[in-house]
């Protein structure tokens, strides 16, 4: 049992902003209760795992059995773009061209023997939590599982720039994978193209980026990136490229199409709204358990659990409302900080008379950012960040 501090809300008459807001949260908790009654019927066969889409495989983990920090390979989420390609590691090699004094060819062995890191980093897609959205909006529609924490074990990607030699003016790090393929989309290129997301410069060399070829202490598996993936801490997921065959440096800001057209939403600058790459993770607290439209009982006392991460940053609290949103409580943060991974955490609390409740979580992070009550609808179907909730009922 611990102690926790409780932050009411002040009384005050119910202003239409907030009346609105309050419709908006239970219309989407209604969309969600009625979404995840089917998904019974899509699990895939590895326990745990909700499909998406079968092909190319996009694989949502059940957020509700998260209980521990690390997830296990086999109900981490899967998101590809294009099919799995086959890479034989034999022949396998990673090049490191453009705006550099050296080019590199490294086979997988080579990089194998260079000096190696391990670490902890938390991996959401960028579309994770659309189901949320309403209206609906285009692309896989996650709910709460695709996002992950994993051991990653790799080479410093500074470290490959350091022996390329790097020449002045370089701006951008475009990552590019062996998968490839064409989109559906009616803005595309005309033929197919390899997936391709870049990075900036600084953020390259002094990010953490890592050159994974281990994922929680074995080989990563082949939906994951097998040999060779990068892993972009603090970052979406989409910057994180599997299958990583090519690295090259670039003078001017990528344009690809994973880039402007894919994983990107509108910012306004001078009044005009200008296209920008979507980036860094947002600050975000999402309930595992209760699960959606759980049935508890009435007046017993129920562990509510999940996770918090931000972008950057440290999580610094987690506030829990079990009245939609009226009033919150501090949860207890769980286990240490660790950089770039989410922390996880837990609320006691007795669950009320029978009926239908929205519980509701909050994270701030360390540099005093707080998820938002509603929607950015500039960030069209990327980063969801505002609060989610979780209608349950007591019986």
């Amino acid at each position: 049992m611990f102690h926790y501090a409780k932050t009411e809300v002040p009384q005050s008459p119910i202003s239409r902003r907030r009346m609105i807001a309050s419709l908006s949260i239970m219309s989407v908790a209604r969309n969600l209760a009625h979404a995840a009654q089917g998904l019974e019927g899509s699990r895939a066969a590895a326990p745990g795992m909700i499909i998406r889409e079968k092909e190319p495989e996009n694989l949502e983990s059940d957020f509700a059995s998260l209980d521990s920090f690390l997830t296990p390979n086999d109900t981490f989420y899967v998101r590809s773009h294009f099919s799995v390609p086959q890479v034989d590691v034999n022949s396998w090699r990673l090049k490191v061209e453009g705006h550099v004094s050296t080019r590199l060819d490294l086979s997988f062995e080579q990089l194998l023997q260079m000096p190696s890191e391990t670490k902890p980093v938390t991996m959401e897609c960028a579309g994770n939590g659309r189901v949320f959205l309403v209206p609906k909006v285009d692309g896989a529609q996650w709910q709460l599982g695709a996002v992950g924490t994993a051991e990653w074990t790799g080479v410093p990607l500074s470290a490959l720039l350091e022996r390329a030699k790097i020449l002045p003016g370089t701006v951008d790090v475009i990552l590019e994978g062996a998968d490839a393929g064409e989109v559906s989309k009616p803005s595309r290129p005309a033929k197919p193209f390899n997936y391709a997301r870049s990075i900036p410069f600084d953020q390259a060399r002094a990010g953490g980026v890592l050159l994974a070829y281990k994922m929680n202490g074995n080989a990563i598996p082949a939906a994951h990136g097998y040999p060779v993936r990068a892993i972009v801490p603090g970052w979406f997921g989409m910057a994180s490229v599997k299958w990583l065959s090519r690295i090259v440096l670039a003078v001017k800001p990528f344009q690809g199409y994973f880039q402007t057209v894919d994983y990107a939403y509108w910012v306004h600058r001078d009044g005009m709204p200008a296209r920008v790459p979507v980036g860094e993770l947002q600050v975000k607290a999402q309930i595992a358990r209760p699960a959606v439209a759980e049935v508890l009982r009435a007046g017993a006392p129920y562990r509510i659990f999940g996770a918090a991460w931000s972008g950057g940053s440290d999580i610094l609290k987690v506030e829990v409302s079990t009245n939609g949103g009226r009033t919150y409580a501090l949860a207890k943060l769980l286990g240490k900080r660790v950089a770039n991974a989410w922390r996880l955490w837990e609320f006691p609390w007795t669950s009320p008379p029978a009926g239908r409740h929205v519980l509701m979580a909050k994270a701030t992070d360390a540099k005093g950012r707080t998820q938002p009550l509603t929607r950015d609808k500039d960030r069209e179907g990327y980063m969801i960040n505002q609060l989610l909730p979780i209608q349950v009922s007591a019986r």
